[in-house]
């Protein structure tokens, strides 16, 4: 079984992001409205980022970190620019992985 770290751009412009052991199925619950919360009210979404990992534990933990992170960054991320992405970390003061 994998499990996905998962980035939603909401309807407001604003970001989501989640982690689940099955994507399509979490978007579709996103889309409906099913799961109650801060997806509910900014429909439609729209996925723009995902990453899998082996295991729920490092899944989480990279949720937390990405959720920490400014919308510049977010940004980067989804555009996949890891130059921007080691700036914008640097700029923070950050040590952990981009």
């Amino acid at each position: 079984m994998s499990f996905h770290v998962y980035m939603l751009k909401c309807a407001d412009g604003s970001y989501y992001v989640g982690h689940t052991d099955n994507l399509e199925a979490r978007i579709v619950q996103h889309e409906s409205g099913d799961i109650p919360g801060y997806t509910s009210g900014r429909r439609p979404v729209r996925l723009v980022w995902c990453e899998e990992f082996d295991t729920r534990d490092d899944a989480f933990l990279r949720e937390r970190q990405v959720k920490g992170w400014t919308r510049r960054k977010k940004e980067a991320l989804i555009a996949g620019d890891w130059t921007r992405l080691v700036v914008l970390s640097r700029a923070q003061g950050s040590t952990g992985s981009p």
